[in-house]
């Protein structure tokens, strides 16, 4: 038997010839926005073309928090991606983790829930186009600053406390990311305490 094909039967030689594909590979190397194409995070969300089409059935759940989103209809955002995907979640806190874990993948639309629409469950705008009421005396969703949409200006300026202020999407996600080391410690300091008491219970 030759050596070669005898080295090629042993774990040891599978182990050299998996060593020289990985180096063929580096040969080959692929450009960061390559990878996430292929690798990223949006392969786990749903390919959806009609995303507002039974929305509570397809995203009941916020994936970063397991809120219900249907419960938070107020708050909740729906992001569509280029490549199709969907993502659901229940606030604007969410959305701007999931803008921010699939930054390849820029967005072609995104809803957001109109805050200041009558009945209880609130239909939703283009959240671009609508008036972000961000009031620090108001607690949010998953915030401790409120930042919620409305379709109509004039309800915003209503909604609207003596210390709150009025601004766009992107104003209301750049005030999500100064806020989101603070929200998260405060979020996970409640969510130990919970688990904690719930522990102690059993």
């Amino acid at each position: 038997m030759k050596r070669r094909d005898f080295l090629l039967t042993t774990s040891t030689g599978l182990a050299f010839a998996a060593t020289g594909a990985l180096a063929e590979t580096a040969m080959k190397p692929l450009s960061p926005m390559q990878w996430t194409d292929e690798n990223g995070l949006t392969r786990f969300l749903k390919t959806d073309t009609d995303p507002l089409n039974g929305e509570f059935e397809k995203y009941p759940r916020c994936p970063y928090c397991g809120m219900m989103r249907q419960m938070f209809s107020h708050s909740r955002h729906l992001i569509v991606y280029a490549n199709d995907t969907v993502d659901g979640t229940c606030s604007l806190h969410c959305a701007a983790i999931s803008l921010s874990l699939n930054m390849d993948q820029g967005p072609v639309k995104i809803y957001a829930g109109d805050a200041g629409a009558d009945g209880d469950m609130k239909p939703l705008g283009d959240a671009l186009a609508m008036t972000y009421v961000v009031d620090p005396d108001k607690m949010g969703t998953m915030t401790a600053v409120s930042k919620f949409a409305f379709t109509d200006a004039e309800k915003a300026k209503a909604a609207a406390g003596p210390n709150a202020k009025l601004v766009s999407f992107d104003e209301a996600l750049t005030l999500a990311y100064a806020d989101m080391a603070k929200d998260t410690i405060a979020i996970r300091k409640r969510r130990g305490e919970k688990r904690a008491a719930a522990k102690k219970a059993q």
